[in-house]
């Protein structure tokens, strides 16, 4: 069947499986006519009614709440029919089947909440909220998605294109009506202007870069030597026996993940086969994996062994022979057994848990997380377009400084306002909103 966006549209938006309540969502000019067949009537709008949902020969598929929003006043602006009965898949399988006979077509993944971005009951940062509040890590996580889905990183995106926006005005003015004989904002006026700009681009590129991590977590690889610890440290950092640990060098073969919450921020704890020469056929695959999780990382930490005086002076050779790219933290474990070196790095005890406190406010700060009341929920999509933005008002401020022409400045400064309206989708291409729509889930 050919896609329209005026199809009637039905998906089941709870999870698969087995549960207590089931949700069947439709959305579009058809579900009136499916509420008329399956409810014998649709129901008072905004309010949830017992009803039966009925088969083509009127015997009861199931019972439940049937709720009923008139367009525009819904989630997708459009007439949409929610029913919820009981969490079977096969009874939940038959209302679906129902509303496709009656004219429905199955959605596509997020189709609910790109219909809601094209009439206009969302913004593009605010539907991509909703994705992000269902797979937010961390409660800070959840909190900073709803922020942006109530429209915060909006305001403030919104709040920089109007500054934006007068800025434009007054340098075309200066560029239209520059011989007429009217008052003109002089250099003076429009310099401070743009250095206001320039910090208020700052602003929101700090707070954006904040919401980035929380929605997108980071990837932390634990390497070292066989034996160091690492292990152990996993353990200690998820606060359970994730992995296991023992004397023998080498337990670890393959690459154990764990998810823990780092003062709000997601990160994802990787633990790894110890790094060593001349290991076995199996041990030699873990290491191999061990390097390709260390060149995706976010950052490394490098976990030596402080009872062992071998390890503790080879350390710095060891972290060279790193692959570059991720920053490195120096972990010296098993300060219970030993004292820490005097060489640079964290002196802590997985076992007792001395020096871990302070080996997370590290990590925290390595990672450039920022732990703070009111942050919003950002994506990488809308650094990369606010960094674009900014790039362009900085090329502005070089053509004004050198007086290379008011032209140039005009022309960066309506790049800057294009790259902005990227994120809340004024201006979006399809492809890009093909991309973001299908990452949803179905039935969002």
């Amino acid at each position: 069947m050919t896609e329209r966006r005026g199809d009637t549209i039905v998906a089941i938006a709870t999870p698969p499986g087995r549960g207590g309540i089931g949700i069947v969502r439709v959305s579009g000019p058809g579900a009136g006519g499916i509420a008329e067949a399956m409810l014998r009537g649709t129901p008072v709008p905004r309010r949830a009614e017992t009803r039966r949902f009925l088969d083509a020969d009127g015997s009861a598929l199931d019972a439940g709440l049937a709720l009923w929003f008139p367009a525009p006043a819904s989630f997708t602006g459009e007439d949409v029919l929610e029913l919820h009965g009981h969490g079977g898949p096969l009874v939940l399988d038959l209302i679906v089947g129902r509303c496709l006979e009656l004219g429905a077509r199955p959605a596509r993944a997020g189709e609910f909440s790109e219909r809601a971005f094209l009439n206009d009951k969302l913004d593009l940062a605010q539907a991509e909220a909703v994705a992000d509040l269902i797979d937010a890590a961390s409660a800070a996580a959840a909190r900073a998605a709803l922020r942006s889905l109530e429209g915060e990183l909006s305001a403030r995106v919104h709040a920089l294109e109007t500054a934006l926006v007068e800025l434009r005005v007054q340098v075309e003015a200066s560029i239209d009506f520059g011989e007429e004989d009217i008052e003109l904002p002089g250099e003076s006026a429009v310099a401070g202007r743009l250095a206001t700009l320039g910090r208020e681009f700052g602003a929101l590129a700090q707070g954006t870069e904040q919401g980035r991590l929380l929605q997108e977590g980071c990837v932390v690889v634990i390497a070292g030597r066989p034996n160091a610890g690492k292990s152990s440290l996993l353990n200690a950092l998820a606060g359970h026996d994730a992995a296991i640990v023992t004397e023998v060098p080498g337990t670890t073969r393959d690459v154990l993940r764990e998810r823990i919450d780092l003062d709000g921020l997601p990160l994802l704890l990787l633990d790894t086969a110890g790094l060593r020469e001349g290991a076995g056929r199996v041990e030699a695959e873990g290491i191999r994996r061990a390097r390709a999780e260390l060149e995706r990382a976010d950052h490394v930490l490098y976990v030596v062994d402080a009872a062992d005086p071998t390890a503790c002076t080879s350390c710095s050779s060891d972290v060279e022979a790193l692959p570059p790219g991720p920053s490195v933290t120096v972990v010296f474990n098993k300060t219970d057994l030993a004292p820490p070196p005097a060489a640079a790095g964290f002196a802590i005890s997985a076992v007792d848990g001395r020096g871990l406190p302070e080996l997370r406010r590290a990590l925290r700060e390595a990672l450039g997380y920022q732990p703070a009341a009111g942050a919003f929920g950002a994506r990488r999509r809308h650094l990369d377009a606010l960094r674009r933005a900014q790039a362009r008002h900085d090329a502005a401020v070089r053509h004004f400084t050198a007086r290379a022409g008011m032209e140039l400045v005009a022309e960066e400064l309506r790049l800057a306002h294009d790259a902005l309206g990227e994120i809340t989708g004024r201006f979006t291409d399809d492809d890009l909103l093909g991309r973001i729509f299908a990452s949803f889930c179905i039935g969002k």
